[in-house]
């Protein structure tokens, strides 16, 4: 009896540590994909229309990761396809990146080369004579 009392005290306290140190990622941040509709370029923010979640203001630090946007400066209004990572300090949207999406990278685990084009069937031009399974047994 007493060896089941103190397994439940230990898991009670397991618990609780990991809910006191363990806060829940999502909602520490949210990500925005949208049409960019206004800049304020003075205040280092910008408005992004997300179909999904409405029109957010968002502010622009100096620790603000940028890719495929050559920069703040390179945000224009009516750009589409900007997706956004941000936080909320202060009351604010604060962006921890901002990218145009759809860079066309390859996100499949094929072997094929991009010179004849199988949709990741593992029938390209690579493939050696009768490798019609794309490298997999």
């Amino acid at each position: 009896m007493l060896g089941m009392k103190n397994f439940s005290r230990v898991a009670l306290i397991a618990g609780a540590a990991l809910a006191v140190s363990a806060p829940a990622a999502s909602a520490q941040t949210r990500e925005y994909e949208g049409t960019v509709v206004s800049i304020d370029r003075a205040e280092r923010t910008f408005k992004i229309r997300d179909s999904e979640r409405g029109t957010i203001r968002v502010r622009v630090t100096n620790r603000t990761r940028f890719e495929r946007i050559s920069g703040f400066s390179g945000l224009k209004v009516g750009a589409r396809n900007i997706e956004t990572i941000v936080r909320r300090s202060n009351g604010r949207w604060v962006a921890l990146e901002v990218e145009r999406s759809g860079g066309g990278g390859r996100h499949g685990g094929s072997d094929d080369d991009d010179s004849s084009d199988d949709r990741g069937r593992g029938r390209g031009s690579d493939d050696g004579p009768g490798d019609d399974r794309g490298g997999r047994d």
